[in-house]
Protein backbone atom coordinates (compact mmCIF):
# COMPACT_ATOMS: atom_id res chain seq x y z
CA UNK A 1 0.00 0.00 0.00
CA UNK A 2 3.13 2.42 1.04
CA UNK A 3 4.48 1.42 -2.65
CA UNK A 4 1.28 2.23 -4.17
CA UNK A 5 0.87 5.33 -2.24
CA UNK A 6 4.54 6.84 -3.33
CA UNK A 7 4.06 5.97 -6.68
CA UNK A 8 1.01 7.37 -6.85
CA UNK A 9 2.57 10.85 -5.00
CA UNK A 10 5.52 10.48 -7.37
CA UNK A 11 3.03 10.56 -10.70
CA UNK A 12 1.62 13.56 -9.40
CA UNK A 13 4.20 15.38 -8.88
CA UNK A 14 5.71 14.32 -12.53
CA UNK A 15 2.55 15.38 -13.76
CA UNK A 16 2.30 18.54 -11.81
CA UNK A 17 6.20 19.14 -13.05
CA UNK A 18 5.06 18.20 -16.53
CA UNK A 19 2.06 21.40 -16.04
CA UNK A 20 4.53 23.78 -14.56
CA UNK A 21 6.58 23.28 -17.90
CA UNK A 22 3.87 23.60 -20.48
CA UNK A 23 2.77 27.00 -18.98
CA UNK A 24 5.55 28.10 -18.77
CA UNK A 25 6.05 27.26 -22.48
CA UNK A 26 3.19 28.86 -22.89
CA UNK A 27 3.50 31.72 -21.54
CA UNK A 28 7.28 32.60 -23.35
CA UNK A 29 5.34 31.21 -26.55
CA UNK A 30 2.55 34.07 -26.01
CA UNK A 31 5.17 36.70 -24.98
CA UNK A 32 7.18 35.45 -28.32
CA UNK A 33 3.41 36.09 -30.30
CA UNK A 34 2.76 39.37 -28.24
CA UNK A 35 6.52 40.79 -28.98
CA UNK A 36 6.54 40.05 -32.50
CA UNK A 37 3.47 41.83 -33.23
CA UNK A 38 4.34 44.67 -31.80
CA UNK A 39 6.00 47.97 -33.31
CA UNK A 40 9.40 47.72 -33.56
CA UNK A 41 10.30 51.38 -32.39
CA UNK A 42 7.43 53.47 -30.22
CA UNK A 43 9.15 56.83 -31.83
CA UNK A 44 7.66 57.75 -35.42
CA UNK A 45 10.14 56.98 -37.95
CA UNK A 46 8.31 56.58 -41.29
CA UNK A 47 10.23 54.36 -44.04
CA UNK A 48 9.36 53.54 -47.44
CA UNK A 49 9.89 50.72 -49.72
CA UNK A 50 8.72 48.88 -52.78
CA UNK A 51 6.65 45.40 -53.21
CA UNK A 52 7.55 44.39 -56.54
CA UNK A 53 4.83 42.47 -58.97
CA UNK A 54 5.16 38.88 -58.27
CA UNK A 55 7.06 39.00 -54.65
CA UNK A 56 6.81 35.62 -53.09
CA UNK A 57 5.44 35.95 -48.93
CA UNK A 58 8.99 35.46 -48.26
CA UNK A 59 10.27 38.27 -50.37
CA UNK A 60 7.98 40.23 -48.94
CA UNK A 61 8.68 39.22 -45.12
CA UNK A 62 12.57 39.97 -46.27
CA UNK A 63 11.42 43.72 -47.28
CA UNK A 64 9.83 44.13 -43.85
CA UNK A 65 12.75 42.91 -41.98
CA UNK A 66 14.67 44.88 -43.82
CA UNK A 67 13.11 47.90 -43.70
CA UNK A 68 12.60 47.46 -39.77
CA UNK A 69 9.32 47.37 -39.77
CA UNK A 70 9.09 43.35 -38.06
CA UNK A 71 11.19 42.12 -35.59
CA UNK A 72 11.07 38.38 -37.27
CA UNK A 73 10.84 37.51 -40.59
CA UNK A 74 9.86 33.57 -39.89
CA UNK A 75 7.21 34.52 -37.43
CA UNK A 76 5.35 36.91 -40.07
CA UNK A 77 5.41 34.30 -42.45
CA UNK A 78 3.71 32.37 -39.76
CA UNK A 79 1.50 34.43 -38.97
CA UNK A 80 0.68 35.07 -42.43
CA UNK A 81 -0.18 31.55 -43.12
CA UNK A 82 -2.33 31.10 -39.95
CA UNK A 83 -4.65 34.27 -40.89
CA UNK A 84 -4.61 33.15 -44.55
CA UNK A 85 -2.98 36.25 -45.79
CA UNK A 86 -2.73 36.02 -49.74
CA UNK A 87 -3.72 39.04 -50.89
CA UNK A 88 -0.95 41.99 -50.05
CA UNK A 89 -0.24 44.39 -52.85
CA UNK A 90 3.00 44.62 -55.59
CA UNK A 91 3.37 48.79 -54.76
CA UNK A 92 5.24 51.56 -53.27
CA UNK A 93 4.97 52.11 -49.50
CA UNK A 94 5.39 54.70 -46.66
CA UNK A 95 4.69 52.77 -43.29
CA UNK A 96 5.76 54.22 -39.61
CA UNK A 97 7.81 51.96 -37.97
CA UNK A 98 5.22 52.44 -34.94
CA UNK A 99 2.79 50.49 -36.36
CA UNK A 100 1.46 46.94 -35.38
CA UNK A 101 2.17 44.19 -37.57
CA UNK A 102 -1.79 43.69 -37.83
CA UNK A 103 -1.84 47.25 -39.23
CA UNK A 104 1.44 47.17 -41.79
CA UNK A 105 -0.40 44.06 -43.21
CA UNK A 106 -3.61 45.73 -43.18
CA UNK A 107 -2.17 48.80 -44.91
CA UNK A 108 0.11 46.08 -47.81
CA UNK A 109 -3.60 44.53 -48.39
CA UNK A 110 -5.04 47.77 -49.25
CA UNK A 111 -2.40 48.55 -51.77
CA UNK A 112 0.14 51.45 -52.32
CA UNK A 113 -0.22 54.02 -49.99
CA UNK A 114 2.07 56.52 -51.52
CA UNK A 115 0.92 59.35 -53.52
CA UNK A 116 3.63 61.44 -54.17
CA UNK A 117 6.16 59.27 -55.26
CA UNK A 118 9.20 62.15 -55.41
CA UNK A 119 11.18 62.61 -52.47
CA UNK A 120 13.18 66.19 -52.56
CA UNK A 121 16.39 65.80 -50.97
CA UNK A 122 19.04 68.78 -50.57
CA UNK A 123 22.79 67.85 -50.09
CA UNK A 124 25.07 71.28 -48.95
CA UNK A 125 27.89 71.81 -50.42
CA UNK A 126 31.03 71.60 -48.25
CA UNK A 127 29.86 68.20 -46.61
CA UNK A 128 31.68 64.99 -46.47
CA UNK A 129 31.01 61.44 -47.62
CA UNK A 130 29.61 60.53 -44.06
CA UNK A 131 27.57 63.71 -44.29
CA UNK A 132 25.62 62.75 -47.31
CA UNK A 133 25.18 58.97 -46.07
CA UNK A 134 23.83 60.39 -43.70
CA UNK A 135 21.37 62.63 -45.34
CA UNK A 136 20.61 59.67 -47.68
CA UNK A 137 19.99 56.97 -44.60
CA UNK A 138 17.28 59.89 -43.09
CA UNK A 139 15.16 60.69 -46.19
CA UNK A 140 15.21 57.30 -48.19
CA UNK A 141 14.67 53.59 -47.74
CA UNK A 142 18.72 53.23 -48.07
CA UNK A 143 20.95 52.68 -45.18
CA UNK A 144 24.38 54.38 -44.56
CA UNK A 145 25.78 50.53 -44.67
CA UNK A 146 24.34 50.50 -48.28
CA UNK A 147 26.09 53.57 -49.22
CA UNK A 148 29.60 52.93 -48.02
CA UNK A 149 28.80 49.13 -49.28
CA UNK A 150 28.27 50.90 -53.24
CA UNK A 151 31.27 53.00 -52.34
CA UNK A 152 33.50 49.78 -51.62
CA UNK A 153 32.57 47.82 -54.97
CA UNK A 154 35.51 48.17 -57.35
CA UNK A 155 33.03 46.85 -60.12
CA UNK A 156 30.72 49.67 -59.82
CA UNK A 157 33.28 52.42 -59.72
CA UNK A 158 35.12 51.02 -62.60
CA UNK A 159 32.09 51.14 -64.52
CA UNK A 160 31.33 54.32 -63.53
CA UNK A 161 34.98 55.57 -64.51
CA UNK A 162 33.91 54.34 -68.13
CA UNK A 163 30.34 56.11 -67.77
CA UNK A 164 31.64 59.58 -66.98
CA UNK A 165 34.75 61.31 -68.72
CA UNK A 166 35.86 63.18 -65.67
CA UNK A 167 36.62 60.34 -63.41
CA UNK A 168 39.95 58.27 -63.76
CA UNK A 169 41.85 55.91 -61.86
CA UNK A 170 43.02 58.86 -59.26
CA UNK A 171 39.62 57.75 -57.11
CA UNK A 172 41.04 54.04 -57.36
CA UNK A 173 44.19 55.14 -55.19
CA UNK A 174 44.32 52.73 -51.96
CA UNK A 175 44.49 55.64 -49.23
CA UNK A 176 41.50 57.43 -50.92
CA UNK A 177 38.78 57.01 -48.09
CA UNK A 178 35.86 57.44 -50.53
CA UNK A 179 36.23 57.03 -54.39
CA UNK A 180 33.58 59.62 -55.11
CA UNK A 181 34.33 61.70 -52.74
CA UNK A 182 34.43 64.99 -54.15
CA UNK A 183 32.35 64.13 -57.35
CA UNK A 184 28.70 64.49 -55.92
CA UNK A 185 27.49 67.72 -57.09
CA UNK A 186 25.82 69.87 -53.96
CA UNK A 187 22.35 71.16 -55.13
CA UNK A 188 18.33 70.39 -54.37
CA UNK A 189 17.28 67.02 -56.09
CA UNK A 190 14.11 64.97 -56.02
CA UNK A 191 14.14 61.30 -56.62
CA UNK A 192 11.65 58.54 -56.53
CA UNK A 193 10.66 57.52 -53.06
CA UNK A 194 11.96 53.90 -53.44
CA UNK A 195 15.42 55.60 -55.42
CA UNK A 196 18.93 52.82 -54.68
CA UNK A 197 21.97 54.70 -53.89
CA UNK A 198 23.11 53.94 -57.30
CA UNK A 199 20.12 56.08 -58.47
CA UNK A 200 20.92 58.54 -56.19
CA UNK A 201 25.31 59.08 -57.04
CA UNK A 202 24.20 58.70 -60.60
CA UNK A 203 21.87 62.07 -60.67
CA UNK A 204 24.40 63.42 -58.58
CA UNK A 205 27.27 62.20 -61.13
CA UNK A 206 24.97 63.78 -64.01
CA UNK A 207 24.76 67.05 -62.57
CA UNK A 208 28.72 67.16 -61.60
CA UNK A 209 29.05 66.18 -65.73
CA UNK A 210 26.84 69.23 -66.34
CA UNK A 211 29.12 71.88 -64.11
CA UNK A 212 32.94 70.23 -65.39
CA UNK A 213 31.39 70.34 -69.09
CA UNK A 214 30.63 74.23 -68.90
CA UNK A 215 33.77 74.45 -67.40
CA UNK A 216 35.65 72.07 -70.25
CA UNK A 217 37.40 74.49 -71.87
CA UNK A 218 39.46 76.25 -68.85
CA UNK A 219 40.26 72.94 -67.40
CA UNK A 220 42.13 72.05 -70.32
CA UNK A 221 43.51 75.44 -69.95
CA UNK A 222 44.63 74.37 -66.40
CA UNK A 223 47.81 72.97 -65.03
CA UNK A 224 45.76 70.62 -63.16
CA UNK A 225 43.80 67.95 -64.07
CA UNK A 226 40.03 67.54 -62.88
CA UNK A 227 41.01 65.65 -59.42
CA UNK A 228 43.35 68.19 -58.57
CA UNK A 229 41.02 70.99 -58.95
CA UNK A 230 38.82 69.03 -57.28
CA UNK A 231 40.91 68.83 -54.67
CA UNK A 232 42.08 71.82 -54.31
CA UNK A 233 37.98 73.47 -54.72
CA UNK A 234 37.07 71.44 -51.81
CA UNK A 235 40.11 72.77 -49.47
CA UNK A 236 38.74 76.32 -50.79
CA UNK A 237 35.44 75.26 -50.17
CA UNK A 238 36.30 74.67 -46.60
CA UNK A 239 38.48 77.45 -45.84
CA UNK A 240 36.54 80.56 -47.33
CA UNK A 241 33.47 81.79 -48.21
CA UNK A 242 33.13 84.56 -50.59
CA UNK A 243 34.11 84.05 -54.01
CA UNK A 244 36.77 86.60 -53.50
CA UNK A 245 38.19 84.84 -50.24
CA UNK A 246 38.06 81.60 -52.24
CA UNK A 247 39.82 83.03 -55.23
CA UNK A 248 42.78 84.73 -52.96
CA UNK A 249 42.95 81.70 -51.33
CA UNK A 250 43.57 79.32 -54.01
CA UNK A 251 45.92 81.64 -55.40
CA UNK A 252 47.59 81.05 -51.48
CA UNK A 253 47.11 77.05 -52.18
CA UNK A 254 49.04 77.36 -55.56
CA UNK A 255 52.11 79.82 -54.10
CA UNK A 256 52.72 76.74 -51.36
CA UNK A 257 52.83 74.13 -53.78
CA UNK A 258 55.22 76.02 -56.08
CA UNK A 259 57.22 76.56 -53.09
CA UNK A 260 57.29 73.04 -52.17
CA UNK A 261 56.15 74.16 -48.50
CA UNK A 262 53.25 72.30 -46.88
CA UNK A 263 49.85 73.51 -47.47
CA UNK A 264 48.87 73.64 -44.27
CA UNK A 265 45.57 73.54 -44.03
CA UNK A 266 43.61 72.53 -41.08
CA UNK A 267 40.62 70.58 -42.92
CA UNK A 268 42.93 68.68 -44.40
CA UNK A 269 44.19 67.44 -41.00
CA UNK A 270 40.49 66.73 -39.15
CA UNK A 271 39.09 64.80 -42.86
CA UNK A 272 42.72 62.39 -42.53
CA UNK A 273 41.51 61.99 -38.78
CA UNK A 274 38.29 61.27 -39.93
CA UNK A 275 36.94 64.10 -37.25
CA UNK A 276 34.62 66.65 -38.21
CA UNK A 277 35.46 70.44 -37.96
CA UNK A 278 34.19 71.45 -34.91
CA UNK A 279 33.59 67.93 -33.22
CA UNK A 280 36.83 68.04 -31.25
CA UNK A 281 40.08 69.21 -31.44
CA UNK A 282 42.19 66.76 -32.34
CA UNK A 283 45.22 65.17 -30.76
CA UNK A 284 48.84 65.81 -31.49
CA UNK A 285 49.39 62.50 -32.94
CA UNK A 286 46.82 63.20 -35.64
CA UNK A 287 48.31 66.70 -36.24
CA UNK A 288 51.63 65.56 -37.03
CA UNK A 289 50.02 61.85 -38.81
CA UNK A 290 51.48 61.38 -42.09
CA UNK A 291 48.34 60.46 -43.73
CA UNK A 292 47.81 61.02 -47.62
CA UNK A 293 45.12 63.81 -46.79
CA UNK A 294 47.28 65.73 -44.04
CA UNK A 295 48.69 68.75 -45.46
CA UNK A 296 50.58 70.04 -42.64
CA UNK A 297 53.18 68.05 -41.71
CA UNK A 298 56.68 68.54 -43.56
CA UNK A 299 56.53 65.21 -45.49
CA UNK A 300 54.10 65.99 -47.30
CA UNK A 301 55.45 69.60 -48.57
CA UNK A 302 54.68 70.56 -52.09
CA UNK A 303 51.68 67.86 -52.26
CA UNK A 304 47.85 68.01 -52.75
CA UNK A 305 46.51 65.86 -50.56
CA UNK A 306 45.47 62.46 -52.17
CA UNK A 307 41.90 63.53 -53.06
CA UNK A 308 39.05 65.97 -52.07
CA UNK A 309 37.88 66.44 -48.65
CA UNK A 310 34.31 67.59 -49.36
CA UNK A 311 32.06 68.04 -52.06
CA UNK A 312 32.63 71.26 -53.71
CA UNK A 313 30.42 74.05 -54.87
CA UNK A 314 30.40 75.39 -58.17
CA UNK A 315 31.26 78.20 -56.62
CA UNK A 316 34.29 76.88 -55.39
CA UNK A 317 35.44 75.01 -58.26
CA UNK A 318 35.56 78.33 -60.14
CA UNK A 319 37.15 79.98 -57.77
CA UNK A 320 40.25 77.49 -58.39
CA UNK A 321 40.18 77.76 -62.56
CA UNK A 322 40.03 80.90 -62.05
CA UNK A 323 42.16 82.00 -58.56
CA UNK A 324 43.66 85.30 -58.00
CA UNK A 325 47.23 85.42 -58.51
CA UNK A 326 48.60 87.10 -55.79
CA UNK A 327 52.15 86.92 -53.35
CA UNK A 328 50.37 85.80 -50.02
CA UNK A 329 52.14 82.60 -48.52
CA UNK A 330 49.49 82.70 -45.02
CA UNK A 331 45.86 83.13 -44.84
CA UNK A 332 43.72 83.03 -41.08
CA UNK A 333 40.11 82.72 -40.57
CA UNK A 334 38.81 84.88 -37.27
CA UNK A 335 35.86 83.65 -35.82
CA UNK A 336 33.51 85.46 -37.79
CA UNK A 337 35.42 83.78 -40.73
CA UNK A 338 36.92 87.12 -42.34
CA UNK A 339 39.99 86.30 -44.14
CA UNK A 340 43.40 87.64 -43.05
CA UNK A 341 46.34 87.26 -46.08
CA UNK A 342 49.98 87.48 -45.08
CA UNK A 343 52.76 87.51 -47.32
CA UNK A 344 55.45 86.26 -44.41
CA UNK A 345 55.49 84.07 -41.44
CA UNK A 346 56.04 87.15 -39.14
CA UNK A 347 53.00 88.95 -40.69
CA UNK A 348 50.81 85.68 -40.30
CA UNK A 349 51.91 85.39 -36.62
CA UNK A 350 51.46 89.24 -35.92
CA UNK A 351 47.73 89.08 -37.28
CA UNK A 352 46.68 86.01 -35.12
CA UNK A 353 48.41 87.69 -32.20
CA UNK A 354 46.18 90.79 -32.79
CA UNK A 355 42.50 88.67 -33.16
CA UNK A 356 43.69 87.00 -29.72
CA UNK A 357 44.31 90.05 -28.22
CA UNK A 358 40.76 91.74 -29.77
CA UNK A 359 38.69 88.52 -28.68
CA UNK A 360 38.37 87.12 -32.85
CA UNK A 361 40.18 84.39 -32.32
CA UNK A 362 38.28 81.08 -33.13
CA UNK A 363 38.30 78.43 -31.05
CA UNK A 364 36.91 74.79 -31.06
Amino acid sequence: MKKRRKSKKKSRIVLKTIMFIIIIIMILLCAFCYINTMPTSSKSSEVTFKIEEGSSIRNIANTLKDSDLIRNEYFFLAYAKINKITDIKAGDYAINKNKSLKEIVTILQKGSNVKNKEVTITFKEGKNMRNIAKVIDENTSNTKDDVFNLLNDKEYINSLINEYWFLDESILNENIYYPLEGYLSPDTYNFEVNASVKDIFKKMLDQTDKVLTNEKENIDKSKFNIHQILTLASMVESEGVTLEDRKNIAGVFINRLNSNLPLGSDVTTYYAAKIDLGERDLYKSEINSNNPYNTRPMSNAGKLPVGPICNPSKEAIDAVINYTSNKYIYFVADKNMKIYFNETEAGHNKTIKELKASGLWFEY
